[in-house]
Formats: structure tokens, sequence, C-alpha cells
């Protein structure tokens, strides 16, 4: 949106704008541009400091009142500092002197706009994160009490944490729990997920690159290292990390030192490393797959995530936050039924607290009125009294085939889907799809 009463500044800035792909609104006055600016809501605004009928601080202060998150950028044929100085107090992004450089200015627009989209993005992804994030100590089980108790006493150590338990269960709201009571709360907390990572991608994720370190390598790219300088650093499923890059993050612990891809010079880092894990790092220290020093670093202190099955008190109240989350209409108030909250308590929930937050989900969607019904609610497992007799004959491994290729079935052989339902990464289904000798398009087993 351009605010300017000169037709010629106006109709220039327009034309050039345009011409660079942009959708662009005009007025010659105040009146005019509160119209247009609370009927269109534009991602920038570019006024002139004076106008004819009033200036760009009575904008500044009107468009403030409507979305406060347009960025301004003030132009004026007066350049003091004064009047800069006052545009910037009243929330102009840039200030600007005629005559317009137009290059300048749409290099200005472009970055504003970056900006803009960034911050939506990020608003998305916090409310999303709000909606999902649920107390990973919520509970008055003895399992979960007893966690409550000994992350309370290790929240504020500087020593590596980890994390075990199930796939499902919570390890990276933990993880987050802990960032967030310690010290390197208000620094920042960078999580990577492990799992089916090749050695090169997860070297340069970590540490970062130098231009020309590789083919491809076209700039230099910080690492989560260097991102995370002064915070935390949660590295899900350690167990897959390669024996080749475990070194180099044992260094990191020990040395506080590392060195990107590609460079001579080692870069200090000051970081607290939290790691999560479903697998057992003692047995795969002894197949030599997990170097052991690098185990006894990192597993000082061990917490260890409960399995819902072992919390069955806790998931009504489990399932009663998670459902206040989900519903964001303050008008509705999703119910469940007794029989409902029978069968919640009944499931054995391999899938966990992931399993327990896609149940209700989809149930919050399908369900009559508000209230969630014993029919409503899909699980991905039958109940033991349901199980064919003619499969307590077949291996586990039998087993988990004829149930993944049930779930592929299910969604259609979306794999993504299939993931989010059995309650493990991606990448995991990926490898017991090819282990099993299964395709993502399976049919009913045969």
């Amino acid at each position: 949106m351009i605010v300017d009463d000169e037709d010629s500044i106006r109709f220039g800035m327009r034309d050039f704008l345009e011409s660079r792909g942009y959708d662009v609104i005009d007025a010659d006055s105040c009146r005019r541009a509160r119209e247009l600016f609370q009927a269109s809501s534009p991602d920038v605004a570019v006024i002139d400091f004076r106008l004819h009928d009033g200036s760009a601080i009575d904008l500044l202060r009107d468009f403030r009142q409507i979305d406060p998150d347009v960025p301004m950028i003030v132009l004026t044929a007066y350049g003091s500092i004064d009047l800069a100085v006052q545009a910037i107090k009243q929330g102009a992004e840039q200030f600007l002197t005629k005559p317009i450089e137009m290059p300048a200015l749409h290099a200005i627009v472009k970055r504003l706009l970056t900006n803009r989209r960034l911050h939506r993005q990020q608003q998305v992804v916090s409310k999303r994160e709000q909606r999902e994030r649920v107390d990973p100590l919520l509970g008055d089980s003895p399992a979960i009490r007893m966690l409550a108790e000994q992350a309370g006493k290790v929240m504020g150590s500087d020593s590596p944490i980890l994390i075990l338990g199930e796939t499902g269960t919570g390890k990276s709201m933990l993880a987050k729990w802990l960032h967030h009571h310690s010290a390197r709360a208000d620094e920042p907390f960078v999580d990577l997920n492990c799992a089916g990572l090749s050695p090169e991608f997860l070297e340069t994720e970590l540490f970062g690159h130098e231009k020309g370190a590789f083919t491809g390598a076209s700039a230099s790219k910080q690492g989560m290292l260097d991102i995370a300088d002064g915070g935390t650093v949660f590295l899900d499923e350690i167990g897959d990390v390669d024996p080749r890059v475990q070194p180099k993050l044992l260094k990191v612990l020990e040395e506080k030192r590392f060195r990107r891809m590609g460079a001579v010079r080692e870069r200090e880092v000051d970081i607290r490393l939290i790691a999560a894990t479903h697998h057992d790092l003692a047995s795969k220290v002894k197949e030599g797959v997990f170097r052991s020093d690098l185990y006894f670093r990192i597993s000082s202190i061990p917490l260890t995530m409960p399995a819902l099955r072992d919390r069955k008190q806790d998931i009504l109240s489990l399932a009663s936050t998670l459902l206040a989350r989900m519903v964001t209409d303050p008008a509705r108030q999703v119910q469940l039924t007794d029989d409902a909250q029978q069968a919640l308590r009944d499931y054995a929930w391999p899938g966990n607290i992931r399993e327990l937050r896609n149940v209700l989900e989809r149930a919050a969607l399908l369900c009559n009125d508000d209230t969630i019904t014993r029919r409503d609610l899909r699980f991905e497992l039958p109940a033991a009294q349901d199980v064919p007799a003619n499969t307590m004959n077949l291996t586990l491994q039998q087993l988990e085939r004829q149930h993944i290729q049930r779930v592929l079935r299910d969604v259609g052989g979306k794999v993504e889907q299939a993931a989010l339902r059995l309650g493990i990464p991606r990448s995991t289904l990926y490898q017991k799809i090819k282990m099993h000798g299964i395709s993502a398009a399976s049919h009913d087993p045969g």
C-alpha cells in the first residue's frame, strides 16, 4: 500500500513495484488510506510523512490499532533526525528521504515481506506447539511422580541428560521442559531427530560446513551447534548416530570445541546436550555400534519416560488436557462419555501419548454434539479378546508385517500417515517396509 498526495511519485512507485510482481493499492489522503487499510489489510505500507489532511504519524497510530504487525516505511522530503525519531517511535520500520531510489525501496519491501512471512510462520508453529504441548509430568501415577522428582533435581544441571522410553511417550516434551526450567531457558533450544540420517547429512546439520566443503556446498552453513550456542541441543534417537560421527560429538561434550566440515579452525561452543532414545544403548555398546565412552558421557543422568500402559491412572487427565488444547473454538467443550473413558483405560496404547493424541483428534472431529462415545474411538490395534485365533501361531515379525500392511491399506499407502498411526518415525517405517519386503501401496496381506 502506497500513501502519497503527489501523483507522480505515487504512480511511479506503484508502476515500479507492480512491474516486480507486487499487487499495489494507493491512496492520496489520510482519509482514503484509512479506508483502504481497514478493507484490504496490506502486507507493507509506504507512507509520505506530510499529507494535505494529516501526517504519517497520524496514520501510523491508526494503522497500529488495526493491525500492529504490518511493517511501515515512511518517506519525506525533509530528512531531519527529529522526524525520523518520531516515525520510529510510532512504529515505522524504515525512514527514507526523497527522491526515492527505486531499487533501494524494492530491497526494503522485499526484506520486510520476507520477515512478515517468517513471523507468520513462527506464529503458526508456536500456536501448533502450544496446542500440542502437554506437560510431560502431568499425572498422579507412581511412575510419573518418580520422574517428576528426578527431573526437578536435575533440571538446573549442565550435565548431559539421557531420556529413555518407548516411541511416543513424550521424550521431546520432557527435553523442552528441562530446557525451559534451566538457566538456559532464554537461549535457543535446537532439536534434531537422528533416525535414518546419513553420516554426511548428520555431520553438516550438527557442525555446519564451509563453502566448497563438498560438491554442492555453494555457501557456508551454520550447524545446530552454532545456532544453539549458549542454549540446549536435543538429539532424539541418538542411538542411530553413525559411528563415524560419534567421536566428533564426544569431542564437543568433553572439549566444547568442534570444526565445521571443510574448515581448518576449530570453534568454541557452550551447549547443554539432552539426548533421547528408545534403544537399549548398553546393548548397542556391546554390539560395537555405539561408543562406550560416548555412552558413559551422556548417560550419567538417565530419565525414563514411562509407557502409557504403565500409568493408566493418568490417561483421563491426559485426554482431558489434550482435548482442551485441540479444540480451539471456545464455544465447544468436547466431553468423553463413560464408555469412552473406560475404552481409553482398557486399551494398551502401543503408540503411547502420540497415539492417544491421534485417536482423540480424530474422535473430536467425527463425534456428534461434542460428545465422544466409544464408537468414535478408532484404535490402531484390536483389543486382546478381538485378536483372531489364527494369529496366535504367527511369529512377532509376521504379526508386525501384517499390521504394517493393514495400516498402510487403511491410509491408502501413505507412509507419513501410517507412521503417525503406528507411533513411529517415518524413517523407521521405511526401514521396516524394506525389511519385511512390503510396498507402500500394500493391500490385504496375502
